[in-house]
């Protein structure tokens, strides 16, 4: 039991944390001079602030380090919490939107997945449209490892956290030591490119609001618009390129880039099995794609095809989930391709979801050592990514969260289908909700959203989402019998 104050003191110095989000849209709806908007948000903040601090003073004499089971049950509670207070601005100026989609809303910004039900996206006030991109991109690194940063200052250690929360199958590779320096490392290169992808897009013909929010999306790879057209709206090559730059960028492993700053050399990339054979497979498929839409006849040529190939292909490998054009229109193949690329492509340390590049090529080695092993039994072939042996234990975690993460998208997906959504929009749905990476096809597809799900199906998605962004073992744990022996 005091263990579990242990956990509502540190939830409680994390909505403090996190209480500090809702200054910029506060500061937007001053330069817009939105008033009632600027109140909602203050009120916004002051809940959040309020009852965080009421929590990590009530239980302050429980303050200590966590362990690894309790790591894991605030990462799992922050991460259900902090979007019912995120929802509060929602509910306050949004008039007749119900706490289920609101929630929805929040934690697909949250979980950097991007689905949306609302409309009217072009007309909503800009703090509103901030604050969505604004989740967009807190999450897309993980509030997580922000609060790993600063919580060491409060009182209380951060490995557990990060370790709960951080994807991937090898977690203790950190940068440093000290895990909070590890996470500042990683927010700073996450904080640098975005800065410089803003400029690019205003550059490129965006005005400011648009920049912002479309970089807070991008390097989030949450795929959040402020039109409802997303990119489609600006129907511009250049802005399309410049998003297809900072998407490709941000599903590589942060620790790459921050390594590569560091270093100041371009060679860390090429030492990175996991990032070139995400940008391989990425790339590949632009190409390929775009022929078949040319020899398809989907596009009368073949740079036409390219652009929006590449594009769209790029949004939905990476997770992030923009469109330029209803790619659901295109020949079955090229849009399933692309959903299939959004379980396996974004790399681990990444903003993107699903399984991680570095699982798929885990699972490519077993494959290739129980080939070996059934021709030469005896044989000794230690599995090796790079210069580094990858231990049998890990093998194994992968093998867990592979079968795990199948099993859910069955799951969630027959329960869609009980409800009576079709096949198509039921299985899209839940593999874009638990990959993070927003449109499906069918009732869900780019040209539409997830407004006209039920209440049921809407909280579907959303466990699919949450589940999906803290990798399936994070959520799953604590339905474990196991977990809660002493």
């Amino acid at each position: 039991m005091k263990r579990v104050f242990t956990v509502i003191h540190a939830l409680g110095l994390l909505l403090l944390v996190f209480s500090a989000a809702f200054i910029l849209p506060v500061l937007t709806a001053i330069i817009y001079s939105d008033t009632s908007v600027l109140l909602d948000f203050l009120l916004a903040m002051f809940c959040t602030a309020a009852l965080g601090l009421q929590m990590s003073l009530f239980t302050r004499r429980y303050a200590g380090e966590l362990s690894i089971r309790h790591g894991y049950l605030l990462v799992t509670g922050i991460w259900v919490a902090v979007p019912a207070f995120a929802a509060i601005p929602l509910l306050l100026v949004l008039p007749g939107l119900s706490f289920t989609d609101a929630y929805f809303e929040t934690m697909s910004g949250l979980t950097t997945t991007g689905a949306t039900v609302l409309t009217g996206l072009d007309s909503l006030p800009p703090a509103i449209n901030i604050w969505r991109h604004e989740l967009n991109w807190s999450g897309g690194l993980g509030i997580i490892v922000l609060a790993v940063a600063i919580l060491p200052l409060l009182g209380i250690g951060g490995r557990q956290l990060f370790k709960a929360e951080t994807p991937g199958p090898m977690k203790d590779s950190a940068l440093k030591p000290r895990i909070a320096e590890t996470a500042r490392n990683l927010w700073v290169s996450y904080v640098m490119i975005t800065l410089v992808c803003i400029g690019a897009l205003k550059w490129a013909g965006m005005n400011w609001l648009d920049a912002v929010c479309h970089a807070f999306s991008a390097m989030g790879l949450g795929g959040f618009s402020t039109h409802d057209a997303s990119i489609g709206y600006f129907n511009s090559p250049l802005i399309e390129f410049v998003l297809i730059v900072f998407m490709l960028v941000a599903v590589v492993n942060f620790t790459t880039h921050y390594m590569a700053f560091h270093s100041r050399s371009f060679a860390v990339y090429k030492n990175d099995p996991e990032a070139f054979s995400t940008l391989t497979l990425i790339l590949g498929s632009c190409l390929g794609i775009a022929l078949f839409l040319w020899w398809q006849g989907v596009y009368p040529d073949f740079w036409t095809s390219l652009r929006h190939a590449s594009f769209n292909l790029v949004s939905i490998a990476t997770s992030s989930g923009y469109s330029s054009v209803d790619y659901a229109q295109w020949p079955i193949f090229a849009p399933l391709w692309m959903m299939l690329l959004t379980a396996t492509a974004a790399s681990a340390g990444s903003t993107g979801g699903g399984i991680k590049m570095i699982r798929t090529i885990i699972l490519f080695k077993q494959a290739d050592r129980e080939f070996l092993k059934m021709q030469h039994p005896a044989a000794i072939n230690p599995m090796k990514i790079g210069n580094q042996v990858i231990a049998n234990n890990v093998v194994f975690a992968v093998l867990g969260f592979i079968f795990l993460y199948f099993m859910t998208i069955v799951i969630l997906t027959f329960l869609l289908l009980i409800s009576g959504m079709d096949f198509i929009s039921a299985f899209t749905a839940i593999l874009a909700s638990v990959n993070n990476c927003g449109p499906g096809l069918g009732a869900v597809g780019p040209a539409s959203n997830y407004q006209g799900l039920t209440d049921f199906q809407t909280w579907i998605c959303t466990f699919g989402m949450l589940i999906g962004r803290l990798e399936i073992f994070t959520v799953l744990i604590l339905f474990s019998p196991h977990f809660w022996q002493r």
